[in-house]
């Protein structure tokens, strides 16, 4: 038993991801907080709309594991949500809301390889995940708040036009977009552009160059900030507003981490639920189903071990296996020759229950994980969205002893 112990300012708790949660809702963000942690201690104390300052716990991640918070909101609005890992590590953090969809990612934007995400929030319940960007066994703590509460982070100073929160946004500088219409400019010749809505419509919007690493930033009609987002997607930047925005005309600020000569593809469309889940898929940050619609390799009753070789790169490919009695599995995979692999495992109902980038000291990737009867699926993808190379894959099933 872990006992609650008191922040300034806040309310905190002290959290093992790996332990059974507390709330537990096999449903809630996709399946992601089936296992999650109420920021506040509980329900009512995690509506960050009337807290009367952030909530935050402090977790300690196990190897090749993730912590996820809840957390309320009853009022739309500006929120901030970060994660800070003790002795330097290196966090990672995903926003989804209560149907799975993600609402923001992080990795860096809180300075010294913490986590730093500011969006705009409609009502709802929502789920935080935290994990070590190597997978690496990590304690650190994870903050929710509104925009006028103490921040954990330092946050990163960039162009007063896209600072986080604030700046202003001169449409005088903009490049206009259309919807469908992608343009590609280098950061050194345009960092804004504008979008004109004439109806109230949900978008997506995008930047990719990964030699570039850009950030996005979405300001409304008056010039205040919506939302941000760095590292969607590899080090390419991803915004999707799932409820329609009202008509007018938008701000799109651009900065970014990498080379600012190089062309950065900035593209406004109409936001696409199924393409939003297929993105999911190919990342591997949700399972897909099992009824043919997407493809998994099925490899039927895991029995002892079993080997597989494979061409993969950044779209994750998948395996499903089944598991008639409990114990543990080993999965692992190897590069043969170039290549970072990259595994993540989840069970039956789409929850997580494994991941890890580098093992021992190699870029190779392993997964030991204690199961029980069911159906499991494994993805497996290139850390890096350019490489493409062969990987090993090996399964291997190993059963208790008996007395």
């Amino acid at each position: 038993m872990f006992k609650s112990f008191s922040m300034i300012a806040s309310t905190s708790l002290f959290a093992l991801a790996a332990l059974p949660a507390a709330a537990q809702n096999e449903n809630l963000c996709g399946g992601a907080g089936s296992n999650g942690q109420w920021l506040g201690g509980d329900e009512a104390a995690s509506d960050l709309s009337t807290a009367p300052s952030y909530v935050e716990q402090m977790a300690l991640v196990l190897l090749r594991n993730e912590y996820v918070g809840l957390f309320t909101v009853s009022e739309a609005g500006d929120y901030r949500i970060e994660a800070e890992g003790r002795g330097g590590g290196d966090t990672v953090i995903d926003v989804r809301n209560a149907a799975g969809e993600f609402v923001a990612s992080d990795d860096d934007s809180g300075g010294n390889a913490a986590s730093r995400a500011e969006t705009y929030l409609e009502p709802g319940t929502y789920c935080v995940s935290m994990r070590s960007f190597d997978g690496s066994p990590l304690t650190g703590f994870v903050r929710a708040g509104r925009i006028d509460t103490e921040a954990l982070t330092e946050g990163f100073a960039i162009d007063d036009q896209v600072t986080p929160g604030g700046g202003e946004c001169n449409l005088a500088a903009a490049q206009p977009l259309t919807l469908g219409q992608p343009v590609a400019n280098s950061f050194d010749a345009q960092s804004m552009y504008s979008l004109q809505l004439d109806a109230p419509a949900a978008i997506s919007l995008t930047a990719e160059n990964e030699d570039a690493d850009p950030i996005l930033t979405l300001f409304d009609p008056n010039g205040n900030w919506i939302a941000e987002n760095d590292d969607f997607d590899g080090l390419n930047s991803r915004i999707d507003m799932s409820d329609p925005l009202p008509a007018g005309t938008y701000c799109i600020g651009l900065d970014l981490y990498g080379d600012p000569s190089v062309p950065i593809t900035v593209t406004a469309k109409a936001y696409d639920p199924q393409e939003v889940l297929l993105n999911l898929y190919a990342r591997g940050d949700a399972s897909p189903p099992l009824d043919g619609s997407y493809p998994v390799n099925q490899l039927g009753e895991l029995q002892t071990r079993l080997r597989e070789d494979l061409n993969v790169g950044g779209d994750a490919i998948w395996y499903a296996f089944d598991i008639y009695e409990g114990g543990l599995v080993l999965v692992e995979a190897i590069a043969q020759g170039q290549g970072d692999p990259v595994l993540t495992m989840y069970d039956d109902l789409g929850r997580q229950v494994g991941y890890n980038d580098d093992s021992d000291g190699t870029l190779n990737s392993l997964l030991t994980v204690r199961v029980q009867p069911g159906t499991y699926l494994v993805a497996v993808r290139q850390l890096d969205n350019s490489t493409q190379g062969f990987i090993r894959m090996v399964f291997e099933r190993y059963v208790p002893a008996r007395p």
